[in-house]
């Protein structure tokens, strides 16, 4: 069996991650960068939604988006990480939000 580089770049991120999740990770190893902007408008376009729909699906107010991409407000904490995380993997996050229908 051949193991492409992807695989063995998948195998040694699941690996980190099981080690950061039983606290055995260096965390002096272990960077996180988000950006200074957050382009929301950019993300929200990208993802081909209304600034109503992108509220409603994941979880702002209205208000609260049209604040951000009229740069009145700046997205801070968490919705900056969440941000971030949609525009780089918005499958990821669509899986993760989806409604289970298994219960």
């Amino acid at each position: 069996m051949i193991m492409t580089e992807f695989g063995k770049r998948l195998i040694e991120s699941a690996e980190q991650a099981l080690t950061f999740a039983k606290g055995e990770a260096d965390l002096k190893k272990y960077r996180v960068h988000i950006p200074e902007e957050i382009d929301v408008k950019r993300i929200r376009e990208k993802l081909c939604m209304s600034q109503k729909r992108f509220a409603e699906v994941y979880g702002f107010s209205l208000r609260t988006i049209q604040e951000w991409e009229q740069g009145r407000m700046t997205p801070s904490g968490a919705a900056r990480n969440f941000l971030v995380v949609l525009d780089k993997e918005p499958e990821a996050v669509r899986r993760a939000l989806a409604t289970s229908h298994s219960s």
